[in-house]
């Protein structure tokens, strides 16, 4: 008897399975697999002149204008989108092209011998090396810039490549002045996809209610936060930011962790609040702006990831009064005294127990009164005017400004 293998029987079931069954007529009771002759309900175009005519093509820009259109403006619509390019990455320089020395002296059909020409090259070469120095100084920090050179800039970019969320930290007293509005359109062009939430800090120095008709009126077009860091173990307004950044975090569940970047002008308290969400000291704090040098991480969760960043102060902005530039730089302090007046009088008053008409006759009862006197008995109107803008900058003069009403 013949046995049959597995393989055999695989063969001839492969056989047969090809072939069409068949009645003792002859006649196909079933057909093999793929070998139908009936034919099927074929589905047809209707002769519509429509299908075979250019049909209207809607482009990605019209799509985002009439969504812009439609939109009603809410903070609380979330756009998710990844970032594709490392803007902080790319690093264009402009170069100037070199003067070339042979292709204007041909040596052959030249007046000038081959020594000059020897000395045109070296006299170039120096002027080359000058004109790089002269670009590394500009590029370095000047005194009244601290937070608007390229250095600054580059960290800043780097924070905003890498974060999912940004964070803008104003100063409640003047939220709209500690605002960088240039940065801010920046965002709404080039990175759009990023999360932005205002964090009013210093709400200790103001009244609750002018802290309250602040909130209203910037949570119109972001999410915001009153914040006030009085030390690493007090601090208000925590507990509402985590909250908020936990409802963050659970839209972005496709990632591990997530990054939370702080911005802002310099000494409005960055730092300090990260380390009163962190309950320790994991950033170095100064009353002075640029302590701050490079961006850091700090780990507050498991998921999400704080970032701080230096300082920002925009270009041809008046950073002295809101605490962008160290008082010891200054040379003329005596300048911003009428500025400080205007927006402060009354809390000059109540701090130094003095009246006064100008700020030339502030700074002779100063004087006075704390013996800033030179030789001769001359008055140091530079020592007391940098006091007093010791004083505003470090939050010793109570002073707030009030949202318009609209």
């Amino acid at each position: 008897m013949h046995v049959k293998d597995k393989s055999k029987s695989k063969n001839l079931h492969m056989l047969i399975s090809g072939r069409p069954k068949r009645n003792r007529k002859g006649e196909i009771i079933k057909e093999a697999e793929f070998q139908k002759t009936t034919r099927n309900n074929q589905s047809k175009i209707p002769p519509d002149t429509k299908w075979f005519k250019a049909t209207r093509v809607v482009t990605k820009q019209e799509l985002q204008v009439y969504e812009n259109c439609v939109q009603k403006l809410n903070p609380y619509n979330v756009l998710l989108e990844k970032g594709k390019i490392p803007f902080s990455l790319l690093n264009e320089r402009i170069t100037k092209k070199k003067y070339n020395v042979d292709s204007n002296f041909n040596v052959k059909n030249s007046t000038f011998c081959n020594k000059s020409i020897e000395e045109l090259k070296k006299l170039l070469q120096k002027n080359e090396k000058n004109e790089e120095k002269t670009e590394e100084k500009n590029e370095s920090e000047s005194k009244a810039g601290k937070g608007n050179s390229k250095r600054i800039f580059n960290e800043l970019y780097k924070v905003v490549d890498s974060s999912d969320i940004l964070i803008h930290v104003l100063d409640a007293r003047d939220p709209m002045g500690t605002m960088c509005d240039s940065f801010m359109e920046t965002l709404k062009l080039h990175f759009s996809s990023k999360q932005v939430i205002f964090l009013l800090n210093k709400t200790d120095l103001i009244p609750t209610s002018v802290t309250a008709s602040w909130l209203r009126k910037l949570s119109i077009n972001n999410p915001t936060v009153a914040y006030s860091s009085f030390s690493i173990e007090k601090s208000f307004g925590k507990e509402s930011l985590i909250s908020l950044l936990r409802q963050y975090s659970k839209l972005y569940k496709n990632k591990k962790q997530i990054s939370v970047g702080f911005i802002g002008y310099p000494n409005v308290g960055k730092s300090s609040i990260i380390n009163s969400l962190r309950n320790k000291l994991v950033c170095k704090v100064a009353p002075v702006p640029g302590e701050t040098k490079v961006w850091q991480y700090v780990r507050i969760m498991r998921r999400i990831y704080l970032i701080d960043c230096p300082g920002i102060v925009p270009r041809g902005d008046d950073s002295v009064l809101k605490g962008g530039v160290r008082i010891e730089m200054i040379e003329e302090p005596e300048e911003y005294l009428n500025e400080i007046i205007s927006k402060g009088r009354e809390g000059i008053e109540n701090k130094y127990k003095v009246t006064f008409q100008n700020s030339d006759d502030l700074i002779d009862k100063l004087c006075v009164k704390y013996g800033k006197l030179s030789k001769g008995g001359v008055y140091n109107r530079n020592e007391v005017a940098k006091m007093i803008l010791y004083d505003w900058t470090r939050g010793r003069i109570s002073y707030f400004n009030k949202p318009e009403e609209d």
